[in-house]
């Protein structure tokens, strides 16, 4: 079959339009990555009080996790470290639990627990808690806002991600076309550039996770990125030993596609074409699934349930999404800048890539129970809602394929056969290249003329006098060449362009590409987000530990503000009592920096319980004195964790809203 690239009118451009509203909508509306592995329960509990100081602070989480010296830290109502930086394994079976040590003799106060740690599918968490020593207390610990794996290096990485999956789909669907499907494809360079250009994306890709992954897991500063200390610690990770082993593997793939674009497409005899094909396909197939192996055991399929049956499962599911999009990557190229690509390969790729699809829906469906594990969870958490959309693109792009093998079958009923498109070409070619030449002939009669007064022709004629040979130019033949090739090459487009079936199956296979893209950012998007199983777990498991605070006991907070005016800087101390659901008491002490009182001619206060969908409920409180406002009977309806929201207005323009979640019982 031979193509050309038409020309890219409206239907195009409308095309690629909604692929980009598609992409934009979908990074528009996604929330930061959430983590793989939760904490699911701790001891002393959130915002719990208790008598004595305990030994030890332990943390329950959801799945296992990479802990380090620095993972847990407690910090007195200072900001001094409280516990003695030594982590305790204390995971039992299917519980995974670590505690660190506290020192001894501390004081009455509220501490902070901050934790960091990344889980076992290689993804950063993070969070914070508060508990306190016989009675809470004010707290001067600031805990950074920066969401794990979020900021600047979070987009990097995400990036690099993405562009590692594209470049290795690219490159292992690329060459396998090549091989099953066009082994001609293998001295087409626009089809070689592809190949190459996926190689580089999928090595500098894995290059960039590499360096970031330290601040990724860490930091969050870009200049960590080249801390060697720091890419010492990755390298000793399982993410770490998984990015250097797919580096060592794209070692292999370069010398594959050396030998698939170079040593392949030299060698004329036909059975030892053969055997290189034989010894590329099994060495490019080992090669592909180590590389699709360094995701398995990395990330989703090593942990959760059933590992053993999911990794291999996942390495399935990657080289199926690979055959089929990397594949029709090449093809589209093929089609839009190859001067000619066989009937035949487009319908060996359309057997390939019916075949990848059967294998990627067995996969699929396998991964979404794993994963998913519920139909709630399905429709209820953001996995899976991002799978529901996958779904769906995919129906749309098996749908798209569907209309493809349709081109590609009207193009194989079609009478005419790759010799006699070849041989009318020839005929063309040679009628076109005639009259280009009786066009130059004519042309140079002109233009060289004959010399009456010497008997002598010009210097691409012959002499009449002595009956010699022509002489002939070299410049002139070879424009004369090239004119031919020029008019021989536009009456083929002509013609090429005229097929409606070539042109219609280049639509289509377009079409797919473009879905495919968005395709993969969804999926790039699935694999940074904590799977629908994992979360309705830690839901249950948070639900079944209660409210941590303590009856009878005031919820004392402190709440900095600053509204921008003159005397606009302060700190609000509230105090509610007892702090549990019914009839509580509210008083509130405005201060300046120094801890005098602040008179200030109004102060609002509203509570909203989110999970419930409660509130807010305003309280207006009454001034006693300067500093000091106070207001009875302010009811908590329910236990929970409550959002205690204070407006300050220190001049008649000047006010500002400030807030915090404390837990009630």
């Amino acid at each position: 079959m031979t193509t050309t690239a038409p020309r890219l009118g409206t239907a195009l451009a409308r095309l690629l339009i909604l692929a980009a509203a598609l992409l934009g909508t979908l990074l528009a509306g996604a929330a930061p990555a959430s983590a793989h592995a939760a904490l699911t329960g701790s001891d002393p509990k959130d915002g719990a009080v208790v008598a004595t100081a305990p030994k030890e602070v332990n943390l329950t989480f959801s799945e296992q996790v990479a802990m380090s010296a620095d993972s847990i830290r407690v910090l007195d109502p200072a900001g001094r470290r409280a516990d003695t930086g030594e982590i305790r394994d204390l995971c039992s079976g299917s519980i995974v639990r670590y505690g660190v040590e506290l020192r001894a003799g501390l004081p009455d106060g509220t501490y902070t627990v901050a934790w960091q740690t990344v889980s076992a599918d290689s993804h950063p968490i993070a969070g914070a808690f508060t508990f306190s020593i016989g009675a809470p207390s004010a707290t001067s610990v600031a805990l950074p806002d920066r969401e794990p794996g979020g900021g600047l290096v979070g987009a990097l990485y995400g990036i690099a991600r993405y562009l590692s999956y594209a470049g290795f789909a690219v490159l292992v669907g690329g060459g396998a076309f090549v091989l099953v499907c066009w082994p001609r494809g293998a001295s087409v360079r626009p089809v070689q550039r592809t190949v190459v250009r996926a190689w580089l994306t999928l090595t500098g890709a894995t290059l960039v996770m590499l360096l970031l992954r330290n601040p990724y897991t860490g930091s969050g500063e870009l200049s960590d990125a080249f801390d060697l200390a720091g890419l010492k610690s990755v390298l000793e990770t399982k993410t770490g030993a998984a990015l250097t082993s797919r580096l060592l593997l794209l070692g292999a793939a370069a010398l594959f596609v050396a030998v698939l674009f170079g040593s392949y497409t030299r060698r004329t005899d036909p059975k030892e074409k053969k055997d290189l094909v034989f010894g590329l396909g099994i060495g490019g197939a080992v090669v592909a699934t180590g590389i699709a192996g360094t995701w398995a055991l990395a990330e989703h399929a090593s942990t959760g349930i059933q590992p053993g049956i999911a990794m291999p499962v996942d390495i399935l599911h990657l080289l199926a999404v690979a055959a089929w999009l990397g594949g029709l990557t090449v093809l589209l190229v093929a089609l839009y800048r190859a001067p000619s690509v066989e009937r035949t390969a487009v319908e060996r790729f359309s057997k390939v890539a019916f075949a990848s699809v059967a294998v990627l829906a067995a996969t699929g469906l396998y991964q979404s129970w794993r994963q998913v594990g519920s139909w709630s969870a399905l429709t209820g958490t953001r996995y899976g809602q991002l799978l529901l959309v996958k779904i769906g693109l995919m129906a749309v792009l098996v749908g798209i394929a569907w209309i493809s093998r349709r081109w590609t079958r009207r193009l194989a009923d079609l009478p005419s056969v790759e010799g006699e498109e070849r041989g009318a070409e020839g005929i063309a070619g040679a009628e076109d290249a005639e009259g280009a030449e009786g066009a130059e002939g004519a042309k140079d009669g002109e233009a060289s003329g004959t010399d009456e007064g010497s008997g002598t022709t010009g210097a691409s004629g012959t002499d009449e006098v002595s009956g010699a040979a022509p002489v002939v130019d070299p410049e002139r033949a070879a424009q004369l060449a090239r004119q031919r090739a020029a008019v021989a090459t536009a009456r083929r487009k002509r013609e090429r362009d005229a097929d409606p079936e070539r042109s219609g199956l280049r639509r289509s296979v377009l079409t797919e590409a473009a879905v495919a893209v968005v395709l993969l950012v969804v999926t790039t998007v699935l694999t940074a987000t904590e799977p629908g199983r994992t979360e309705e777990e830690a839901g249950r498991s948070t639900a079944a530990s209660g409210p941590a605070a303590v009856p009878d006991r005031p919820v004392d907070i402190r709440l900095p503000f600053d509204t921008g005016g003159v005397d606009g800087k302060g700190v609000v101390r509230l105090s509610l009592d007892p702090g549990r659901t019914g009839a509580n008491g509210l008083h509130l002490y405005v201060e300046r920096p120094d801890g005098k009182p602040l008179d200030v001619p109004e102060i609002k206060v509203a509570l909203t319980l989110e999970a419930k969908d409660v509130g807010p409920l305003p309280v207006a409180p009454d001034r006693i004195q300067a500093g000091h406002w106070s207001a009875s009977g302010v009811q908590i309806p329910m236990s929970g964790e409550w959002r205690i929201q204070v407006t300050v207005r220190t001049s008649d323009i000047d006010q500002t809203t400030i807030d915090k979640n404390v837990k009630i019982g």
